[in-house]
């Protein structure tokens, strides 16, 4: 007499279970599209960097501590280096990207 009411709450467990999931997916699809941020720089170079630009370039806000410039040129630079395959004209934007953060810039721009 149990297997057969136990059997029953099994199929109208997995009735309702599965009735759930179809809702579940039908208003996932339904959701709208959000854009997702970019990790990176999306654009051209300016012909004077400023502030803005190092800083979108290295991935930090426009006035922070010098110590983390150091420490977001050197991750950047560890994955753009020429020595390891980089490019020279991002490796030069990213160090003129740092003298710019750190206010070290001679005014002379990129070597490119």
């Amino acid at each position: 007499m149990a297997t057969p009411l136990i059997a029953g709450l099994a199929v109208a467990a997995a009735a309702l279970a599965s009735r759930y999931s179809i809702q579940a997916w039908r208003a996932y699809k339904a959701r709208p599209i959000v854009p997702r941020m970019r990790k990176f720089y999306e654009g051209g170079f300016q012909s004077t960097m400023n502030r803005r630009e190092a800083g979108l370039i290295l991935g930090v806000r426009e006035n922070v501590h010098p110590e983390k410039v150091k420490e977001a040129h050197k991750k950047v630079m560890v994955a753009n280096h020429p020595d390891a395959g980089g490019s020279h004209y991002l490796a030069s934007k990213i160090n003129e990207a740092k003298d710019v953060l750190l206010g070290k810039t001679k005014g002379g721009g990129s070597a490119f």
